[in-house]
């Protein structure tokens, strides 16, 4: 589930699943998604025909797009409109009722694990990356919404925006340090410019995603 969407109702659960879902056919959001998927893929690096966990999937186009890459994907959410419409959507994912502060699986019952933007709205965000932890068997990759950024400025507290938490990457490997065994931690920055235009597309391109002030911080904590 992608926080930088507008529609309403992402943080109290989706209202109208379609309606967000239609966010992701727009240029601006379209354009973003994919800045957002490529740089996790990066640094997930994941095999084809291994299983990944998507906590927080929502309607399911972050699921959809890991299950393009060759993975088996397990989509979770506690919003049962919104795991209708993405297993309607696409009978490859697999869909769950379900909290990420406890995950109602075995012990590394996945290869990986991705919560994107999910964790923005999740109040206790140790806890829930503790159970992804346990639940993975080689990496997690998280995506978060990043405090220093143009977006923090202009959209914080407000619209779909509000109740969300903003996050940093030392806040992060903080959350890390009851993680056993301990992980080996890389990140990158993207959306640097959300407005989604021309002029911040063709920017984006020659932007390093070691900048960290883009809107969008992808996290991936690998088993060493």
């Amino acid at each position: 589930m992608s926080s930088q969407n507008e529609s309403p109702g992402l943080s109290s659960g989706l209202v109208d699943p379609a309606a967000y879902h239609s966010w992701y056919e727009t240029p601006r959001g379209a354009w973003i998604a994919e800045q957002e998927l490529g740089l996790m893929l990066s640094l997930l690096r994941p095999h084809p025909a291994r299983l990944l966990l998507d906590v927080g999937c929502g309607t399911g186009w972050f699921s959809s797009r890991f299950a393009d890459t060759g993975l088996g994907v397990i989509g979770l959410d506690p919003d049962v409109l919104a795991l209708r419409f993405a297993r309607q959507r696409d009978g490859r994912i697999g869909c769950i009722k379900g909290q990420a502060e406890a995950l109602p699986f075995a012990d590394a019952a996945f290869d990986y694990v991705a919560a994107v933007t999910s964790l923005c709205f999740v109040s206790d965000p140790i806890l829930a990356l503790r159970e992804m932890w346990r639940v993975s068997g080689q990496a997690v990759v998280l995506g978060l919404l990043h405090r220093h950024s143009l977006l923090w400025l202009r959209k914080r507290g407000r619209g779909s925006y509000r109740g969300a938490r903003w996050d940093l990457l030392d806040e992060v490997r903080c959350w890390t340090r009851e993680l056993a065994p301990a992980p080996n931690i890389q990140a990158g920055w993207a959306v640097f410019l959300p407005s989604g235009g021309t002029i911040a597309r063709n920017i984006e391109a020659f932007l390093p995603n070691q900048l960290p002030i883009g809107s969008f911080l992808a996290v991936c904590l690998r088993r060493q």
